[in-house]
């Protein structure tokens, strides 16, 4: 199915996801101020397991990904056009808020600050849709949530391989759920143009970090909360297990 000019080229920025935990310098609790290039370098000791750069960027980034992703499903279920693009709306809306739930659990437990705005880069995503009607709404959804959700895929995958901190690990279980439910949410409305997809996913732009880093919160500020609008049934979408607070790590830290 083609794609209009300006779809493409949303897309294709889309596709920046998948170097975005090497570009993403973001301040922790810890007076991190600034992500190096060795993602797996240790900056805290936690009760739960050692906290990476990588570990702590993706709480950060599943976090910013609720803030666009979650409204984009609100969206859908408004402007969607089928019944297929209202689902997936329904979807993203449950999946995110349980998603968010666990982030908001385990980033005071991690000693990990969490952005209350989407990155730059995101809030275009969403400005996107916020713009179309009819099927193009339609369209730019499936693509773009395509684009995004498969290119988080492959890093939620070497984030529970390689974390050794019990939290991220629940955290990355989750998430491999959810985000699998809405890649195949985003393929069932029948209008993913998989060529277009897969080029952006392997083929990604580059873009300076300042597009791809969440906002910092001002001090002090109260944390976002992500729900779904009252009345809206979770009946049937997987949210994954959910993160609980577990004792202690019996893995050896370093440091």
């Amino acid at each position: 199915m083609p794609l209009s000019r300006s779809t493409i080229g949303t897309v294709f920025v889309g596709g920046a996801l998948s170097v975005t935990l090497a570009a993403l310098a973001y301040p922790s609790m810890l007076g991190v101020q600034n992500a190096s290039t060795n993602q797996s370098r240790v900056i805290a000791n936690t009760r739960y397991g050692p906290l990476t750069e990588a570990d702590r960027n993706f709480v950060v980034f599943v976090r910013a990904a609720g803030l666009w992703e979650l409204p984009s499903g609100e969206l859908a279920m408004k402007k969607g056009t089928t019944t297929a693009v209202r689902e997936a709306g329904r979807h993203l809306v449950i999946g995110h808020a349980a998603l968010d739930a666990s982030c908001r659990k385990i980033a005071p437990e991690l000693n990990i600050t969490i952005p209350n705005q989407a990155t730059p880069q995101q809030q275009g995503f969403l400005a996107t849709l916020q713009s179309d009607s009819g099927k193009q709404f339609d369209t730019d959804l499936a693509n773009i949530l395509r684009v995004t959700h498969g290119s988080i895929f492959n890093t939620i995958a070497k984030i529970r391989s390689t974390t050794t901190n019990t939290l991220v690990r629940q955290l990355a279980d989750q998430a491999n759920d959810v985000v699998l439910d809405h890649i195949e949410q985003m393929e069932k409305t029948g209008l993913v143009n998989f060529n277009q997809v897969n080029n952006q996913e392997t083929n990604p732009p580059k873009l300076p970090s300042n597009q791809v880093t969440p906002p910092v919160p001002q001090p002090g500020a109260p944390v976002v909360v992500l729900t779904p609008p009252a009345g809206v049934s979770d009946s049937g979408i997987p949210t994954g297990p959910s993160t609980t607070t577990p004792a202690p790590s019996p893995t050896p830290t370093t440091g």
